[in-house]
C-alpha cells in the first residue's frame, strides 16, 4: 500500500503517534590518485569510459591489488571516528545485478569491516550535543553511473540508458551508524547535524574533497516509525544517495510523513529503495531492498586479508589533525564572538569558508560579513548549501582586498562575486572586462555632480541653506550615473563643497 504526496500527515501529529528510528549510510569517495583495486586514475569529469582497464570493468582472469592509501584513509577515518581497528579484515564479493556494475558483484567487506565500534558526537542548531554510535565503516569499491536518456533522467520512461564505467572501481568507505533513536521531532535535524559534522571531519583528515554535488559523500537515510507502545523497531525504508545536507532533512522529514500516513490508514511499508526527489522533497519507490542472505556474500578468493601493523597504526594516530570542534573553540576564542554567534556561524556551514578565507588573506571580520550575508543569500537564492556555491576563499579574499583597497565599492564587489558564480572568471579578470573598478577621476565625478544638482534645483538649495541630509538624494543619482563606480564617501564631499 502507498500513500501519495496529498495523503501526507502533519508532522506533529506524527511525533504524537509514532517513535521513528533512523539509521544512516554514508558513503564517501576517498580521494586517492587511483581506484580500489587497480591503478586507473580516479580524476572526476574525464570522458565516459576512458578511466577503465580490465580489473575494474571485470574481464576474466583480471585479479585486483588493494590500494594502500586507501587503507591508510580508512584506519584515519576509524581513528577520528573513535573506532576500533580490526587487526585482520577480510574483503568479500557482495553478489547481485545492476547494470553499472560490470563484474555483477562488487568487492566489499561483510562481517569483518577494517574498524568498528564508534561513535561521533554533534552538536544540534540551539546547542544540544547528540552522540550518533558508529557501527562500522568498511572499504568497497564505487560502482559505475547510468545515464538514462529521456524519461526526465529516470529509467522509467527512458528511451534508452548510457553506461559510464569510469566510477567503477573508485574507493569509498562506507560508514554506518547503529539505530538512532529517541530523536523525536529532531530526528531531521538529527539526520543532518551527523551528516554535517561528519563531511567536516573527513574534510580535516583529507580523505576526500567531500563534493555532495558530485557525489564524493552520499547518504542512504533509512527511516522507520514504531508506535508508541512497540517494541520492536518498524519496517524500514532506505533513501539512496541523497547529495546534499538540506536534502537530508527534507527526505528524513518526508518519509516520516509518508510512512505515518500508510500506517494510519491500516497499510503496511515496503521494505525498499527509494529515490529523492530535489524538485519537490519527495521520495519515489525504487526496488524491494534485498537482505544480506539476498548478496550471497562470501570471502573475495584473489584478496589476502588486510592485516596493518600495529606500530603503523599508532604511527598514523600521532599524525591525526586538529578536530573541526577543537578547532573551532580555537577559533572563537581568537575571533572573540560568543557561543550564540559562533552557532548560527556554524548552523549556516560558514566557519570552514571563514577560516579558510582568512588564511587567504583577508580579514577576519570582512570574511564572516560576506559568508553570512549576501554569499548565505545567494547560496539561498539558488538553493544550493553555502560551500557548495562555485566559489572559492581565495576567490573571497580577492574580492575584499579589492574593496579594501579602494578599488571596489561593496556594491561593485556583489557585482563581481555574481559574476564568479556564474562562471565568468577570477575577480580581477572580471573586474577588468567590465570595467568595475571605482571612479576615481574628480574632474569626471566633478561633472557628474554638476549634473545632478543642475536636474535638481529644489535640493541643491535646500543643501545651500544647511540641510546636509538632502545631498543623499544627488550622491544617489551620482550613483546611479556612474553604474555604483563612484566612491559615495568623495561624491558627497565634492556636493557639500560645490553647494558651499
Amino acid at each position: 500500500m502507498t500513500a501519495p504526496t496529498a495523503d501526507l500527515i502533519d508532522y506533529d501529529d506524527v511525533i504524537a503517534e509514532f517513535n521513528p528510528v533512523l539509521g544512516l549510510e554514508v558513503h564517501v569517495e576517498l580521494g586517492t590518485a587511483t581506484k580500489m583495486f587497480c591503478g586507473c586514475p580516479t580524476e572526476f569529469g574525464a570522458e565516459p569510459n576512458t578511466q577503465v582497464c580490465p580489473v575494474c570493468i571485470g574481464l576474466p582472469g583480471s585479479l585486483p591489488v588493494v590500494n594502500a592509501a586507501a587503507v591508510e584513509s580508512a584506519i584515519r577515518i576509524g581513528l577520528a571516528l573513535n573506532c576500533t581497528v580490526r587487526p585482520s579484515s577480510q574483503f568479500a564479493r557482495k553478489n547481485y545485478f545492476y547494470p553499472d556494475q560490470p563484474k555483477n558483484y562488487q568487492i566489499s567487506q561483510y562481517d569483518e569491516p577494517i574498524v568498528y565500534d564508534g561513535h561521533l558526537d554533534v552538536v544540534l542548531a540551539d546547542g544540544t550535543p547528540w552522540r550518533i554510535e558508529i557501527e562500522r565503516a568498511h572499504m568497497e569499491e564505487d560502482t559505475g553511473k547510468s545515464l538514462h536518456i529521456g524519461g526526465a533522467g529516470r529509467i522509467h520512461g527512458a528511451s534508452h540508458s548510457l553506461l559510464d564505467y569510469n566510477r567503477a572501481g573508485v574507493p569509498l568507505v562506507e560508514i554506518v551508524t547503529r539505530p538512532i533513536e529517541g530523536t523525536g521531532a529532531r530526528a531531521p535535524e538529527v539526520a543532518r547535524a551527523y551528516v554535517t559534522a561528519l563531511r567536516d571531519l573527513l574534510k580535516a583528515l583529507d580523505v576526500s574533497d567531500v563534493r555532495m554535488d558530485q557525489g564524493s559523500l552520499r547518504c542512504d537515510a533509512n527511516v522507520s516509525l514504531m508506535a508508541k507502545d512497540a517494541t520492536e523497531f518498524g519496517t524500514r525504508t532506505e533513501t539512496k544517495n541523497v547529495n546534499s545536507l538540506r536534502s537530508v532533512e527534507v527526505a528524513v522529514r518526508h518519509e516520516m510523513r509518508r510512512q505515518a500516513a500508510i500506517l494510519r490508514a491500516g497499510g503496511e511499508i515496503i521494505q525498499e529503495t527509494r529515490h529523492f526527489q530535489e524538485s519537490d522533497g519527495t521520495t519515489l519507490a525504487g526496488r524491494r531492498k534485498e537482505t544480506a542472505e539476498d548478496y550471497r556474500y562470501f570471502p573475495e578468493p584473489d584478496l589476502a586479508p588486510v592485516q596493518p601493523d600495529p606500530a603503523w597504526i599508532e604511527q598514523l594516530a600521532t599524525t591525526m589533525p586538529e578536530m573541526p570542534w577543537l578547532r573551532r573553540a580555537r577559533i572563537q576564542q581568537e575571533w572573540g564572538v560568543s557561543d550564540e554567534v559562533m552557532r548560527d556561524l556554524m548552523n549556516v556551514g560558514a566557519v570552514d569558508l571563514i577560516i579558510a578565507t582568512v588564511d587567504a588573506g583577508a580579514p577576519a571580520e570582512a570574511s564572516r560579513s560576506w559568508w553570512v550575508s549576501f554569499l548565505a543569500q545567494q547560496a539561498n537564492t539558488r538553493e544550493v548549501e553555502l560551500a557548495d556555491l562555485p566559489i572559492t576563499p581565495a576567490q573571497v579574499a580577492s574580492v575584499i582586498a579589492l574593496v579594501e583597497a579602494g578599488k571596489l565599492t561593496n556594491k561593485l564587489a556583489q557585482q563581481v562575486i555574481v559574476a564568479v558564480l556564474d562562471g565568468e572568471g577570477e575577480p580581477e579578470a572580471i573586474v577588468a572586462d567590465r570595467g568595475l573598478e571605482v571612479v576615481r577621476d574628480d574632474s569626471a565625478l566633478q561633472k557628474a555632480v554638476d549634473e545632478a544638482l543642475a536636474a535638481n534645483p529644489d535640493i541643491a538649495e535646500k543643501i545651500r541653506s544647511g540641510k546636509v541630509a538632502a545631498a543623499g538624494k544627488i550622491v544617489g543619482d551620482v550613483m546611479k550615473a556612474t553604474r555604483g563606480q563612484a566612491d559615495p564617501a568623495r561624491v558627497k564631499e565634492l556636493v557639500l563643497a560645490s553647494c558651499s
